[in-house]
């Protein structure tokens, strides 16, 4: 078992960062989930947290944030030195050579903030996928078209001579690919830093993890491995409140794994006291939802946290937690950022 000092050891020499989905609660306007994700990021910078990403989901009733670069321009607009990416962009819903162009004017417009964070993930139905005018197996052409991206940025692309990303052509933007296991392959061939979760796994995290370390080749961007564990986290006063915190989102996934439709999420109150109208089979997706999350007291979650970063070796961990309770979702942050000892770093 990880010492208290130990752990604490182990979050203080570590970056922790945010991920934020821009979540929607039942009944809210999506506007105020955007604007709460600007607000949300303000307070992450004065914490002192090392990042803050948004991600990008399509027509989903759950989730405001469709458009990831847009958002990351507000974020860094309303901040002055936290850095700014995506968590991320999912690349086989759009051409390389347009990510190039939106990456290289955030990067001009936000100089040394910036960070490219790319995915493999397709739409979530199959009417989604054909208005963005992809298909599942579109993820098998992940590889090449990031080496597309990347060589706009190097000028190495062979698409045509006459094509150039304009302004991205000789920036230098931190690039990372968000990744499971097969996803740490290509991460490591193109010489980029791997983002990898869920802490509910953590054996094949850490399986994925070796592998990437073993296979990375230096590149343009990155001259060694960078590794970034991802997954939810939630500190509170006590455990149960911690895990109240959990319960809205947990409730939300289960809905969609039975209905096809993420849905915004409940009120924690009705989270919780809403179990009764769901099947045995939606129950049974709630109660995996709650598993194998960090979540408890401050000193819990070092414990949790230094043990888990202490066996993969990260370099960084980016934090996501989505809650219904604005307030409680807050206090999680600060808390964290208590325990990590974020604030006062420099």
């Amino acid at each position: 078992m990880t010492s208290k000092t130990s752990a604490t050891s182990t979050l203080r020499t570590t970056r922790f960062s945010i991920l934020d989905r821009s979540r929607t609660i039942e009944g809210g306007p999506e506007a105020a989930a955007l604007r709460d994700t600007v607000a949300l990021a303000r307070r992450a910078e004065e914490l002192g947290y090392h990042r803050f990403w948004v991600s990008e989901h399509h027509s989903v009733p759950g989730v405001a944030g469709s458009a990831p670069t847009v958002l990351a321009a507000a974020v860094a607009s309303a901040t002055s030195a936290i850095r700014v990416g995506t968590g991320g962009v999912m690349l086989p819903n759009h051409r390389p050579l347009v990510v190039a162009e939106q990456f290289g004017v955030l990067e001009s417009l936000f100089p040394g903030r910036i960070d490219m964070g790319l995915g493999r993930s397709v739409g979530f139905t199959g009417g989604i996928r054909r208005a963005l005018g992809t298909e599942k197996d579109a993820t098998e052409d992940f590889g090449a078209r990031l080496a597309e991206l990347l060589g706009y940025f190097t000028g190495a692309q062979t698409v045509h001579p006459q094509v150039h990303a304009r302004p991205a052509e000789g920036l230098r933007v931190p690039a990372f690919v968000l990744a499971t296991g097969a996803g740490a392959q290509i991460a490591a061939a193109a010489g980029l830093a791997l983002v990898i979760g869920d802490f509910r796994a953590p054996k094949k995290m850490l399986d994925a993890i070796d592998s990437y370390r073993a296979g990375f080749r230096p590149s343009a961007f990155w001259d060694r491995p960078y590794v970034v564990i991802s997954g939810t986290v939630a500190v509170a006063g006590t455990r149960e409140a911690a895990r109240r915190l959990l319960v809205p989102e947990a409730r939300s996934l289960a809905y969609s794994r039975v209905h096809g439709v993420f849905p915004p999420l409940l009120p924690v109150a009705e989270a919780l006291s809403g179990g009764e109208g769901m099947s045995a089979r939606e129950r049974g997706f709630y109660e995996d939802a709650l598993r194998g999350h960090v979540h408890g007291t401050e000193d819990e979650v070092a414990e949790a946290l230094g043990a888990l970063i202490d066996r993969s070796g990260a370099d960084e961990a980016l934090v996501t937690t989505s809650t219904s309770d604005r307030a409680a979702l807050l206090e999680s942050y600060e808390r964290l950022a208590r325990v990590a000892g974020l604030v006062g770093r420099g």
